[in-house]
């Protein structure tokens, strides 16, 4: 696509923001609509003059991550109330000077659970108490799940099990549990976690379905484990993909073209798609 005078500019704000995958995924989505738009990364240490910026220069839609989803709030002119629930926003709509905030990883954690289970009435065992467990967690509330929360660290843990009205057990006790769905939603399973595991192996015949959150590798430790188990099993590719969907269909009011968009993440990561 060409870049000219008439071109419509996107971007994820975030520190860091050099190794995500969402630039190929939302700029592949807007060359196979043929769209003059173009999305880029946006390192983003000063959140108030960010989006004063992003104002100034007429930018059209933001996506935003770790570590500014709650900070934004606080520049927005108007909130999704179910964004507003969760306490964190990772999308910015940009119109007439005004920036509307919404949060799609609610969204995109419930469509790719919903492709192997039906949320209504499942009970769902969460692993991890950080911002993506708790988007993930109003989200299964919204979609009629009840759910329980596991974490290692006890005082965020209870804190947002008081939150969402659940119960809330050490990591610990973890295996002991048994559920429709796990989501493992800690940072287990990659980089210096590579080799950890959430939960104990055994433990994964307690579990229907499993999804990890972890996209880097591809297939975590657990999502081996889970299908060695007989469970069905979700990648991290997955609610990333959907809540990047989500996005496009906020900012264009088309319907995101899922395929290109998945195709262009397997190639970011190196998969053959």
């Amino acid at each position: 696509m060409e870049i000219n005078g008439a071109t419509e500019l996107y971007g994820i704000m975030g520190n860091p923001v050099g190794h995500s995958l969402s630039p190929a995924m939302h700029n592949g989505a807007f060359g196979a609509l043929g769209l003059n738009k173009a999305y880029l990364p946006f390192f983003v240490q000063d959140v108030a003059q960010a989006m004063t910026g992003l104002r100034a220069l007429g930018v059209k839609g933001v996506s935003v991550t770790i570590p500014h989803k709650q900070a934004v709030i606080a520049y927005l002119d108007s909130i999704d109330p179910v964004a507003e629930k969760i306490g964190a926003v990772n999308t910015l709509v940009i119109s007439n000077n005004a920036i509307h905030g919404a949060n799609t990883d609610w969204i995109g954690a419930n469509r790719a659970l919903s492709e192997k289970i039906s949320l209504q009435g499942a009970s769902v065992l969460l692993l991890g108490a950080g911002g993506s467990a708790r988007a993930i967690g109003f989200g299964l509330l919204e979609a009629g799940a009840s759910l329980t929360i596991a974490s290692r660290t006890p005082e965020k843990g209870q804190a947002l099990a008081k939150l969402l009205g659940c119960p809330w057990l050490p990591l610990a006790e973890a295996d002991s549990v048994k559920a429709d769905i796990l989501i493992n939603a800690t940072s287990m399973g990659m980089g210096a976690q590579l080799d950890l595991l959430p939960i104990a192996p055994e433990s994964l015949v307690n579990f229907q379905v499993v999804m990890d959150i972890v996209y880097a590798p591809l297939k975590t430790r657990l999502l081996q484990a889970a299908e060695q188990a007989g469970c069905q099993t979700i990648n991290g590719l997955a609610m990333l993909l959907y809540q990047g969907a989500a996005q496009f269909e906020l900012w264009t009011g088309q319907q995101a073209p899922v395929e290109v968009m998945r195709q262009s993440l397997l190639t970011s990561l190196g998969c053959n798609p």
